[in-house]
């Protein structure tokens, strides 16, 4: 006899999942107790939105996709906001939830809604376990999970299916399509013909380059091409941004758009690489002409209406960029070297002077984190800034929120991933209001015993928004608030907490922090203006 729940506990072990986070309820007890016995551990967060984020953080890690548990109504409505992240930031995540037997719903209310309809907008699918074709749906999830661009998928279980017989065996889990690379002739050649004409190529590169893993392809075509690489704040480190072809990270900062902007206008060719747009700002819509010869490659058929194509390939992005590449020689471009003249006014841009500053906050950290490490960052002025600060050496270097652009999640990503690589060294960066937010779970860090090192950039304000308000010539209305004493609460839940008010400082508290077997909150007190102009 194998219940519900043990069939579903089962098929997700077996396509690796080792961890499960959220908080149980009564509707959701046989799933956590038959993940548990599975192998998939069950980690108890403190907030069902944290524990998507936890998830995440360790799909990051490992490749692997993480799962979020949630009992029925407020457990599912409290899991919104991360469902939403992993839909727009093409996140694997599967979710479980529990709910009661239909026949109960018709006649019990209470805590009763329609799970399915609440996430239809911001899942891939959701489907509703029934005995005797779990096995198929639990497939179906799978596959969907991968299918083009990853993103969430929703099984909603009735407890009498989680509890029961389901008459079934579960059988292998679905084998995932192999790379597809587009046909050849045609729009192939095309590209091939304009790539080998071009004097002045310049490429666009995002999240789906990450997720293809195409950072080697995407670095042996640049380099055999000369073909100058801007990426989203999620593709940083798909190119080493030490790398002279490298002109880092691009989308949300109007200073970086006028600088690289020229450059755009300049390619007699752009190839977008895996690039979504859905990370970029407004700024980024209809940026150039639609006679610009411009070739995508893409694993999914775009529908944003942000920009013009003329060429799409439409497959993997490693493969592709190997059919697109290797019949051709490589040859010199921009011979006025304009993408260097440009790479160096961008570091000079987002450089930091010797002022105590969130960018001399952010280079600091960067002088002591090792190139290994890895980093988050929430959402709000600081993002921004550190996102075309930060040196990204490797993919997966810098984690974020960057389609949705959520407050709430660096903390629990930093944590998930240091969950599944404990050797690593992991920061969050994280405004004053976003570490609020989720306090508590420097408590189910502590349990966890993870050193997590949180750097929280302390304004007493809501620092973007209030920018935006002044900008707009508008009082600075429900953006300020009162003082917290990170590192006294740090200490009170576990940790360790310190104040620093220099970069001297922050460099000492860091480098202890990295080699310390608890979670640190290192506090950095700042000027809220230290963001005007800054980006």
């Amino acid at each position: 006899m194998k219940t519900g729940a043990e069939l579903i506990a089962a098929k997700l072990a077996a396509v690796g999942c080792r961890t499960a986070f959220g908080i149980p309820g009564g509707e959701v007890l046989a799933l956590v107790d038959a993940l548990d016995r599975a192998g998939v551990r069950f980690v108890l967060t403190k907030h069902e939105t944290a524990a998507g984020f936890f998830a995440e953080g360790g799909w990051h890690a490992t490749g692997v996709p993480g799962i979020l548990v949630a009992t029925i109504g407020p457990g599912l409505a409290n899991a919104v906001n991360a469902i939403a992240n992993a839909h727009q930031d093409k996140v694997p995540l599967i979710i479980l939830t529990g709910c009661v037997d239909a026949a109960d719903a018709d006649t019990y209310t209470h805590q009763v809604f329609d799970h399915r309809a609440l996430l239809a907008p911001i899942v891939k699918a959701s489907f509703r376990a029934s005995a005797g074709s779990l096995d198929a749906v639990v497939d179906k999830a799978l596959t969907l999970l991968w299918d083009g661009q990853p993103g969430p998928i929703h099984i909603d279980v009735p407890i009498s299916v989680a509890e029961s017989d389901c008459g079934e065996t579960a059988g292998p889990v679905p084998t995932l399509p192999g790379p597809s690379v587009p046909a050849p002739g045609g729009d192939l050649e095309t590209a091939r013909a304009w790539l080998a004409g071009s004097k002045r190529p310049l490429a666009i590169a995002g999240v789906d380059a990450v997720n293809d893993e195409a950072g080697a392809a995407l670095t042996a075509f640049c380099e055999r091409h000369s073909v100058p690489l801007v990426t989203t704040y999620k593709a940083k480190g798909l190119l080493d941004e030490d790398h002279a072809l490298a002109l880092g990270g691009a989308g949300l900062s109007p200073r970086a758009d006028g600088i690289l902007k020229p450059l755009i206008e300049a390619a007699d060719l752009i190839l977008l690489i895996g690039y979504d747009p859905i990370e970029m700002r407004i700024g980024w819509r209809d940026p150039w002409p639609d006679d610009k010869r411009v070739v995508e490659i893409t694993p999914v058929t775009r529908s944003h209406g942000m920009h013009a194509v003329s060429v799409t390939l439409k497959g993997s992005v490693a493969p592709t960029l190997t059919a697109l590449s290797d019949t051709l020689d490589g040859h010199a471009t921009w011979p006025d070297g304009e993408p260097a003249a440009v790479r160096a006014e961008l570091r000079s841009a987002f450089s930091a002077s010797d002022a105590w500053t969130p960018a001399q906050v952010f280079a600091t950290a960067r002088s002591v984190l090792p190139h290994d490490g890895v980093i988050t960052a929430d959402s709000g002025a600081h993002r921004i800034l550190l996102s075309q600060m930060w040196t990204a050496h490797h993919p997966r270097a810098v984690l974020q929120s960057s389609a949705l652009c959520t407050m709430g999640c660096a903390v629990p990503i930093a944590a998930g991933y240091k969950l599944q690589h404990p050797h690593a060294p992991v920061v969050a960066f994280v405004g004053d209001a976003g570490l609020e937010m989720t306090l508590g779970e420097l408590a189910t860090i502590r349990d966890l015993g993870l050193s997590v090192v949180i750097i929280v950039l302390v304004d007493q304000s809501l620092a973007l928004i209030e920018l935006k308000q002044r900008a707009q010539q508008r009082p600075s209305v429900g953006v300020e608030f009162g003082g917290t004493d990170f590192p006294a609460v740090a200490r009170s839940l576990g940790g360790e907490g310190v104040w620093v008010d220099d970069a001297e400082a922050l460099a000492t508290e860091l480098e202890e922090a990295l080699g310390r077997d608890g979670f640190t909150v290192i506090a950095a007190r700042v000027d809220k203006r230290g963001y005007e102009g800054a980006f």
